[in-house]
């Protein structure tokens, strides 16, 4: 693959990690990002025929009154389905979002995260391998190639996180233009298993989840990214996009990415906030 710039987490001085982090023995953290993925994965017990059951979300805390000024700038991310879902979950200063407990002076907003293909694909035997979260060029509203990127298991904290940190989206040109960089995110299935997960993918856009942004072909590459022999790649949309979007506006927000899973009954339509 050319193109693209793996980030390393050797640099990672300049990002402020939860805290924590850094006391962390080296060995507790290796693979922790695709640990976390595989535990939600199994957590989830999403049906996407019914349109009920958990799904696994990302929690953001913003300062209480900033909130309704992040919501203006994100709802035009969630219209143009740069976001896994449009249901949301807010919460208030001691109100929980699944087992997050939102802090004093903080709004938490809880969003749909891409990992919901995971466990929905778990359930139906299908095993899906997740390679790296990066920042995806788009042109014309589509997906160019991956211009930087953190594989998972090298990682002990969640690339989007660190993308968003670094301000290196640029989501409300996208929205405006429909060029610019997104989050997103690789992963793999299996070749044999092309027309059940598309029968899947299909489900999830009737129940109101558009986290798949691409699917490639046996062995072929996917914006510009190496596919395994027999594999299948797949384009994830980051559920953190609109997040991103109100910090490149100058917002803050404190992100707790693949942090835990909610009903999906709980989640309400962006619009209805």
């Amino acid at each position: 693959m050319t193109g693209f710039n793996e980030v390393s987490l050797m640099f990672d001085s300049q990002y402020s990690a939860p805290a924590g982090v850094y006391n962390a023995r080296v060995h507790d953290k290796v693979d922790l990002s695709i640990s976390r993925i595989e535990v939600l994965a199994f957590r989830t017990t999403f049906d996407v025929k019914k349109k009920r059951g958990l799904v696994p979300v990302n929690v953001s805390f913003f300062p209480k009154e900033q909130f309704a000024r992040s919501l203006k700038i994100m709802k035009p991310v969630f219209a143009k389905k740069l976001s896994v879902s449009s249901r949301v979950a807010v919460a208030q200063a001691g109100e929980s979002l699944g087992d997050i407990v939102v802090p004093r002076g903080k709004t938490g907003l809880a969003t749909v995260c891409s990992i919901v293909v995971n466990g929905v694909l778990l359930k139906h035997g299908i095993s899906i391998d997740s390679k790296f979260g990066g920042i995806l060029q788009m042109r014309k509203g589509g997906g160019l190639r991956f211009v930087e990127l953190i594989h998972y298991d090298s990682s002990s904290l969640d690339p989007s996180e660190i993308f968003i940190r670094g301000k290196m989206t640029s989501i409300g040109q996208v929205v405006a233009q429909g060029d610019g960089k997104i989050l997103a995110n690789f992963r793999e299935i299996p070749a044999l298993s092309r027309s059940l997960v598309e029968s899947v993918i299909d489900d999830f856009t009737r129940a109101g989840i558009n986290a798949v942004l691409s699917v490639g072909n046996i062995g072929n590459p996917v914006c510009q990214t190496h596919v395994d022999v027999n594999k299948i790649g797949m384009i994830m949309i980051g559920g953190l996009n609109p997040v991103a979007a109100a910090c490149e506006a100058g917002l803050q927000a404190d992100n707790r990415a693949m942090s835990t899973v909610m009903e999906f009954e709980r989640l309400q339509d962006i619009k209805a906030q």
